[in-house]
């Protein structure tokens, strides 16, 4: 059974493949000061919520773009299962070819990975994170580019922190735009403002892409299915993509040893 581990800027998600089956996940908080003492305990907890014995673990890999968890996290790791993780962009390449004058974050290029090899090229996938981000993989299957804005959530926590009226709030999507109280108003810029944002930004990486057939729009990412449930143009929600992506590398690295 593989432990895959996907290092983000508000949770560390940790999932257990079976072949190319998703078994089972949770989570933590990433929390820069925790030890490997913590992170273990934690992991070995989680283990035994979903009736994992750690000696059934026969490999890790991880995805970060958060640094300053690693040594922590992969010490924990490696005590809990025995074995050493593979690091995504440390250890193993995660085959997405491009050109560009610095490394794409290990996430992103192991969601353009995965839905290369689900979907098929061309494609765009939406990642609705901490961070909310759009990238394009080529018909040859090469990364184009993309962009990064804030997520909703990081959005809406901003605007609460800095402002000293504008209460917190739930995201959801509202019944109307044109708000009569001051939740609806943000709920409306907030998740209405997101699928909106994200039609246009999809529209406008088709139109540069410039392919001649069609180019399917994945969305990955916590609050996809919430986007997506008012976004026609997203042909397919896959939260576990990540995850996929990272069994994918894990196979390869086995079968060539890169």
């Amino acid at each position: 059974m593989l432990l895959a581990i996907d290092v983000g800027n508000s949770n560390i998600v940790f999932g257990l493949m079976k072949g190319e089956t998703l078994v089972g996940s949770f989570r933590q908080v990433t929390d820069y000061d925790r030890t490997a003492e913590e992170i273990g305990r934690e992991l070995r907890e989680g283990l035994k919520t979903l009736g994992v014995e750690p000696e059934e673990i026969t490999g890790t890999i991880i995805a970060s773009v958060v640094p300053p968890v690693m040594d922590a996290l992969c010490a924990a790791a490696g005590q809990v299962t025995g074995r050493p993780p593979l690091v995504v962009d440390r250890d193993v390449d995660p085959g997405l070819p491009y050109e560009a004058e610095e490394r794409l974050g290990a996430d992103r290029a192991v969601c353009c990975v995965a839905a290369s090899q689900k979907y098929g090229t061309p494609l765009i996938i939406l990642d609705f994170g901490t961070a909310t981000t759009v990238d394009a993989v080529a018909p040859d299957g090469s990364y184009l580019g993309g962009c990064i804005l804030a997520g909703i959530r990081t959005s809406v926590n901003a605007l609460f922190r800095n402002t000293a009226m504008l209460p917190q709030i739930d995201l959801a999507y509202p019944p109307t735009v044109l708000g009569r109280d001051a939740v609806t108003h943000i709920q409306v810029g907030a998740v209405v403002g997101a699928v909106g944002s994200a039609e246009y930004l999809t529209r406008k990486t088709k139109e540069e892409m410039g392919c001649d057939g069609p180019i399917r729009v994945i969305a990955t990412g916590g609050l996809a299915p919430l986007v997506a449930r008012h976004a026609d143009f997203i042909d397919a929600v896959d939260p576990d993509l990540i995850l996929d992506g990272l069994q994918m590398i894990y196979q390869r690295y086995q079968e060539t040893g890169k």
